[in-house]
């Protein structure tokens, strides 16, 4: 009985806390949607990240919700004794624990399909919106400044962008090692040769790969654990 009492105890602090961070995220995610440039006014060093690959609010918002409703769910049913939060809560987390191993398979195995379907999806928006749209462009400057890259494949990206069409034909000064002394023409561009993002950041997860798969195992050991308490728990229950 004590050690249920523990258990139980333990389960409604560590979701807690998960729920606390899941509202943390959810109020950032808003705050970057509703005001963008002051967001990366903020926390423009950390800008160069793989988020920059989609949208930022949208996926904090989407996160935060996720943690919010496992928090809740953890926390009430361990402490209201209820069976139905619990399972649901062991679900929902057995489906995050499944579709993260198959995207670490996906991404492990058909990292040259998953560039082409992303080239796809981004490339079109660089020429449509690059120039045009403010927090669109801003993102992209962060990531380019941060990451050493240009545009997402190559300095290609942008030929036809509203940005290439105002100004003369000419790339973004990051596309040209960031030399703005001149501008960034293609015979330029072409000679300084500056990686695509989506290689850079690849780049830099295989350099810190040991980190990035211990980080990975830590998260999944925790769920591991958490589905584990959680059914020690139903299973415990009267």
């Amino acid at each position: 009985m004590q050690c249920f009492s523990f258990i139980r105890t333990m389960m409604i602090i560590f979701n807690t806390i998960i729920f606390l961070c899941g509202a943390a995220l959810l109020a950032v995610g808003i705050w970057v949607s509703v005001d963008g440039p002051s967001f990366l006014k903020v926390f423009g060093p950390l800008s160069s990240s793989a988020m920059q690959f989609v949208n930022v609010g949208y996926f904090l918002i989407a996160a935060g919700a996720v943690l919010f409703a496992l928090g809740f769910l953890g926390c009430y049913g361990a402490h209201a004794e209820n069976k139905c939060a619990l399972m649901t809560f062991f679900l929902v987390l057995l489906i995050i624990f499944i579709a993260e191993i198959a995207a670490a398979v996906v991404a492990l195995v058909y990292t040259t399909l998953a560039e082409q379907f992303l080239t796809l999806l981004i490339v079109p928006t660089i020429k449509k919106e690059y120039g045009s749209q403010k927090d669109f462009t801003q993102v992209w400057n962060s990531t380019m400044e941060g990451l050493k890259c240009c545009g997402f494949n190559n300095y290609t990206d942008f030929e036809g962008s509203p940005y290439y069409i105002k100004n003369s034909n000419y790339f973004p000064e990051h596309c040209c090692s960031g030399d703005a002394t001149e501008p960034c023409t293609k015979a330029k561009a072409e000679e300084k040769a500056v990686k695509g993002c989506f290689n850079q950041l690849l780049h830099g997860i295989r350099t810190n790969a040991l980190t990035v798969g211990g980080v990975a195992a830590g998260i999944g050991a925790l769920e591991l654990a958490a589905m584990i308490v959680s059914m020690y728990l139903y299973c415990h229950m009267k």
